[in-house]
């Protein structure tokens, strides 16, 4: 498990910009986010699979031309622990070694 996918311990503050979800334990949430693959995009979690496994990871392409490829990707978890957890999205490119983007997400599973 990295330092940034760890559980946060209750009355830690999050990082501004980061978005907090609540969930049942066992009950899915689905993450949607635009993706533009024509470019290079592709958003890669950073999560403990341990207590919030990946059960589906989806694209759904928008783009009506087969010139363009972007789209929705969906990316599907299934709470299996109770507590807070630190979920993050980086965007990444194929050429580059640092995230472009970065969205975080505190899931709090009951």
């Amino acid at each position: 498990m990295s330092p940034s996918s760890k559980a946060v311990p209750k009355g830690a503050e999050q990082e501004p910009g980061a978005k907090t979800l609540t969930a049942r334990r066992g009950a899915s949430i689905h993450i949607h986010l635009w993706e533009d693959r024509t470019r290079g995009e592709q958003w890669v979690p950073v999560y403990d699979a341990a207590v919030m496994p990946l059960v589906e990871d989806d694209f759904l392409r928008i783009a009506s031309n087969n010139a363009v490829d972007n789209g929705q990707r969906t990316f599907e978890f299934n709470p299996v622990a109770v507590g807070t957890h630190r979920l993050v999205f980086e965007k990444r490119m194929g050429w580059k070694f640092t995230a472009e983007d970065r969205q975080i997400f505190y899931v709090t599973v009951s």
